[in-house]
């Protein structure tokens, strides 16, 4: 934390608002970079803080305020002009939320709360629990994790859970391959972007990606989906053989990957469905190798009747190109993203900014509308009641912690950097729970599993 340039508003505490400067906190600082205004007000720590504040005035109770509560507004620990934000207090790792209900994990035991994590009423025993890369809180109540190369599923609040066994584009049982280092099986299940279900037709559908290749091992790339609440979980589309990631099974010697198909990518960026179309948008990354592209964009339309996907590839290209992205949003039929181009295989500058256009013209890049430039790589990025919340990949970055909103759809833009969160890549970015906060991973470098940050736009 930088010294003098902390500071922490409390305007519940003993009914009177007043801001706490100790152990070198001062005031908030404000500066510039280029023509973006940047705020960051400070984050105290929660154990500094608690322990702080309760010798101020001799305050014992802090105005009844529950600082180890989950994410509400009488937690809240920082702000900006545009938002509230404060970390997960401490205890399990809060994995995913749904109004509010939300799902963790941790000590060897995954847990279910019903009032925004302030209790864990619901709880079992789950040895593997470190390793769980992917939950969902569906609908009815279900709850569908995944380690990192086995599906769950818990039908009954966490009482029971069974193992899901995917089935493949034909049918059969797909199973993990065994990996030449057992220490590295892969992430089958791990998505990069935070919302994975939507209602299609009258019912709930769960769609999503494996962001993988990166670390813990090769895997192969699919897109997975469920019509059924979690209890049949299939593939949808699967991706060709990538020679400079994946290797072969150990016992069989067969190649990872979908041998019939030429499409190869290392990873899955999102994916989002498009109620206006009847359907789903994916993208890929990462960089062209061996003269093949791994970034595009594919479009997937689902039939019931036949439980049957239809996946064409819309867009090819090299990594220097705006559609080397992530954060797919559609609002009243028009095409959202955020764009992380990155190499020196093109015209610099890079091609980077958060665009808009209509599906239909999404190859025609004459035809997209950049609503802002945050001048460095984003590719996450989530559209809620007229919020457009995205961030700053820390690698990339000179913002630590960096996150970008605009409160009335692109109109107006805000960039702020939390820097006292450190280097942190803000990536999953989650609806906002019952009580109006956006959950986000803070993953360190891009992809390591950090802390979760709530944000809570401001009316």
């Amino acid at each position: 934390m930088t010294p003098g340039a902390d500071a922490l508003t409390l305007d519940e505490i003993g009914g009177a608002g007043f801001q706490l400067a100790f152990f070198g906190l001062g005031k908030s600082q404000r500066t510039t970079r280029g023509n973006i205004a940047m705020n960051y007000q400070p984050f105290i720590p929660r154990r500094r803080f608690l322990a702080s504040a309760l010798s101020v005035s001799g305050l014992a109770a802090l105005g009844g305020q529950r600082l180890g509560a989950a994410p509400s507004a009488t937690g809240t620990v920082g702000e900006t002009d545009h938002f509230w934000y404060r970390l997960a207090p401490e205890g399990p790792y809060i994995s995913s939320q749904r109004d509010n209900k939300a799902f963790a994990f941790g000590n060897d035991k995954i847990f279910l709360s019903e009032d925004l994590g302030q209790t864990w009423p619901h709880s079992a025993e789950f040895p593997n629990a470190e390793n769980i890369t992917f939950s969902c809180i569906l609908k009815n109540g279900n709850i569908l994790f995944a380690t990192r190369t086995k599906l769950f599923l818990s039908t009954d609040n966490l009482k029971t859970h069974k193992q899901i066994t995917v089935k493949g584009l034909d049918g059969s049982d797909y199973l993990p391959h065994t990996p030449q280092n057992p220490a590295r099986p892969g992430w089958y299940f791990h998505p990069l972007d935070g919302v994975h279900t939507w209602d299609v037709d009258g019912q709930e559908m769960l769609v999503w990606g494996n962001y993988c290749n990166v670390l813990g091992g090769p895997v192969p790339i699919n897109i997975y989906y469920s019509t059924d609440q979690g209890e049949t979980v299939k593939i949808a589309y699967s991706f060709g053989h990538n020679p400079s990631f994946h290797d072969r099974d150990a016992k069989t010697g067969a190649p990872l990957g979908n041998l019939d198909n030429s499409t190869i990518c290392r990873h899955l960026h999102s994916v989002a469905y498009n109620p206006a179309e009847n359907a789903f948008y994916a993208c890929t990354g990462d960089h062209d190798r061996e003269n093949r592209h791994e970034c595009h964009w594919l479009r997937g339309t689902y039939d019931a009747k036949s439980d049957s996907w239809n996946w064409r590839v819309l867009v090819s290209v090299n990594s220097n190109s705006r559609y080397k992205s992530g954060g797919i949003n559609f609002v009243d039929g028009q095409l959202y993203w955020a764009s992380d181009a990155n190499g020196r295989n093109g015209a610099m500058p890079h091609d980077r900014g958060i665009f808009r256009c209509d599906p239909a013209n999404l190859a025609d890049p004459e035809q997209h509308t950049m609503l802002f430039n945050p001048k460095y790589e984003s590719a996450n990025m989530i559209i809620e009641d007229g919020v457009i919340l995205s961030a700053h990949y820390a690698p990339a970055s000179p913002y630590h912690t960096g996150i970008i909103i605009s409160p009335d759809m692109g109109k107006t833009w805000a960039q702020y950097d939390l820097k006292h969160l450190g280097r942190r890549s803000p990536v999953r970015f989650q609806k906002k729970n019952s009580d109006g906060w956006f959950r986000v991973d803070l993953r360190q470098g891009w992809i390591a599993r950090g802390e979760v940050l709530f944000i809570k736009p401001k009316p």
